[in-house]
């Protein structure tokens, strides 16, 4: 027997909110809190209403972690949708059953309005009106973007006639809750997940393998390449540069490129495997999108269940293409645009939205022109030359993305097209050796066939539970080494 001392300072940080340190899926705590989670889950696997019950609770906790006291913005979008789903079911009247469908818009909508654009459109009105405008003291809750969304593809299919209410408010809870893809998606539709929560808990073989390798996959994209490129190499750049070369310029483009997607996919592939672990299925939500020829092709590899959610509820709502031609590409450009706004109350997103929408109109005329047919894809040269010009323009608008001052962009593009100075890669190189090499590896293996990685996860499936551990632990480990002020156990073991 050997005593043990509790740290009850740490134990208390357990169950308080963080501003400072926000819980995420590559956050110590959260590693340690979810090995604890598995052991209750799992005794708890033949009984269904108590492992609902303590998911949600436990999803609510998270979300608490995340974000503070605003974990009841949820429970307000959960009622409220639950209830007018209920109601929308039984009401047969064309415009009684569109006025529930538009108060769960107004609820969901003006939610995320209040609490995300207050002080854009604020400043927005007072400039135009010849005011002034002060910024009010609005905290942006974490992941209202994604669970007011996904609450919203519920409503409106039940309102579509697309799919039944539920009838127990705990599942819808469970359902709009779900912590692995709670705060930063992927948005999962009510369709595909509902089916999935009062199904008899499984987990095969492939299906635990295959989580494993994607939560492995994720933590190595999310924690190491995206992390470390962006503190090393890729924030210096963006935040002064007028202070670099052209070519060091391009370099830091060319790595946050790489940074948002290995953050933005790294993020989900960890959302897609926990899941899994929990015997639940979610659609892929990135598919290499830098190897699109296109970028409409592009747009359906890059976080699709952003893009078909926009497609299926804002671009068909708006007409779709069934008005025109004009008409299609008006609303593809007011799709983008909106998408661009929900990224961020900025105008550097709603410019980049827009880039992006003009783009998709201009490639639908150009796919009208030359006869071509939809999903009809390109081969040899001319589809290397088509990767090549839309990895660029997808660059191009990630300046815009990534800067909040549209100076500073305009900034970077006169620094690579006057001051490009090619000679000082060398030295760019010899400086920050580390970081490229991390750039190197991560473009290697995006750009690497879907066979390899296929094959490297059919690996990880066939090994051993004891070899699975071997490869969680080192990942682990080495995250831990970049995050170890966050993981001090509160709980010490004195022999």
């Amino acid at each position: 027997m050997f005593p043990i001392d509790i740290d009850f300072s740490r134990l208390k940080e357990v169950f308080t909110y963080d501003p400072q340190a926000p819980m995420i899926f590559s956050s110590g705590i959260f590693l340690w809190l979810f090995a604890a989670f598995m052991v209750v889950y799992v005794l708890l696997q033949h009984k269904y209403t108590a492992r609902i019950l303590f998911v949600t609770l436990f999803s609510y906790y998270f979300y608490y972690k995340s974000s503070g006291t605003y974990f009841f913005l949820l429970a307000i979008v959960t009622v409220c949708d639950f209830l007018l789903a209920q109601l929308m079911y039984r009401t047969e009247g064309y415009w009684k059953r569109k006025g529930l469908v538009t108060l769960s818009l107004g609820v969901n909508l003006g939610l995320l309005a209040y609490f995300k654009y207050t002080n854009f459109l604020g400043g927005v009105i007072a400039s135009l009106m010849g005011g002034e405008f002060t910024a009010l003291d609005i905290f942006l809750p974490v992941g209202i973007s994604f669970f007011t969304f996904q609450s919203l593809s519920y409503t409106i299919d039940v309102y579509r006639k697309e799919i039944q209410p539920l009838t127990s408010l705990l599942d819808y809870a469970f359902y709009v809750s779900f912590f692995p893809q709670l705060v930063a998606g992927p948005i999962v539709r009510a369709r595909d997940f509902i089916p999935q929560i009062r199904k008899p808990l499984f987990v095969s073989q492939e299906m635990f393998g295959r989580g494993i390798f994607l939560i492995l996959s994720g933590l190595f994209k999310k924690a190491i390449i995206s992390d470390y490129i962006s503190i090393n190499f890729v924030e210096r750049i963006f935040d002064n540069p007028t202070l670099y070369s052209g070519v060091e310029n391009l370099m830091g483009v060319y790595g946050y490129a790489l940074q948002i997607y290995c953050d933005f996919s790294g993020y989900s592939d960890m959302a897609i495997g926990i899941a899994l672990l929990l015997g639940f299925h979610f659609n892929l939500n990135f598919n290499s999108p830098y190897k699109s020829a296109s970028i409409t092709e592009f747009w359906r590899r890059w976080h699709i269940s952003l893009s078909s959610w926009l497609k299926d509820y804002l671009y068909i709502s708006l007409g779709g293409n069934r008005k025109g031609k004009i008409r299609q590409y008006l609303n593809l450009i007011v799709t983008m645009f909106l998408g661009g706004l929900w990224h961020g109350a900025s105008w550097n997103f709603v410019l980049w939205g827009t880039f992006h929408g003009v783009a998709l109109a201009m490639h639908k005329i150009w796919m009208t022109i030359t006869g071509r047919r939809k999903g009809e894809q390109s081969h040899g040269w001319r589809r290397v030359f088509g990767i090549i010009i839309t990895f660029h323009f997808v660059c191009f608008c990630w300046i815009f993305f990534r800067n909040a001052d549209f100076q500073n962009s305009m900034d970077m593009l006169g620094q690579i097209f006057t001051t490009f100075r090619p000679q000082l890669f060398p030295q760019l190189l010899e400086g920050y050796w580390k970081v490229f090499a991390l750039m190197l590896l991560g473009f290697l293996l995006h750009f690497a066939p879907d066979s390899w990685e296929n094959a490297v996860c059919r690996g990880v499936i066939r090994l051993p539970f004891a070899g699975k551990a071997v490869l969680m632990v080192a990942l682990i480990y080495l995250v831990i080494q970049m995050k170890s002020s966050e993981i001090q156990p509160f709980i010490y073991f004195q022999f």
